[in-house]
């Protein structure tokens, strides 16, 4: 399932990337729908779980605890399929970072969603390996935040 983790990331990867980071969360949605849409290999769960991250902080912002759970439980259930580090994405921070948001919520519940700290809402870090030609780090952990 993990054979193209990998490859470079394709194009429309980086750009839903960056649009993530900037929290386009709309944008990001349809750049990587297209991304997942075209792809037929497993490595399209990985998109399509980056994409639900990004949909539940758009339903976040729009005040929609439900939708915004719902799909980070979704988001969360593919990119956990996945090693620390595809296709250059750490995986492991954004799993991290989204389940720590995911429980807040869930603590804040519909009522209080209006008190969710956006400073908590995840970047989608790119990280080097040798077939990803900008360097390199080691992978994010649970528990610690950069």
């Amino acid at each position: 399932m993990h054979a193209r983790c990998g490859d470079v990331p394709p194009p429309l990867l980086l750009e839903g990337v960056a649009l993530f980071n900037r929290g386009e969360f709309f944008e990001c949605h349809e750049v990587l729908e297209e991304l997942w849409r075209a792809e037929r290999d497993p490595v399209r769960c990985l998109y399509q779980g980056i994409l639900q991250v990004g949909v539940a902080f758009h339903h976040l912002r729009r005040g929609n605890w439900i939708g915004a759970v719902r799909q980070l439980e979704r988001g969360l259930a593919k990119l956990d399929h996945y090693p620390p580090v595809c296709q250059g994405v750490d995986v492991l921070a954004l799993a991290c970072e989204a389940r720590h948001c995911l429980d807040v919520l869930q603590r804040l519940g519909p009522d209080r969603v209006a008190e969710f700290d956006w400073a908590l809402v995840p970047r989608v870090r790119l990280l080097l390996s040798p077939s990803i030609p900008r360097g390199g780090r080691e992978p994010h952990s649970c528990g610690t935040r950069e």
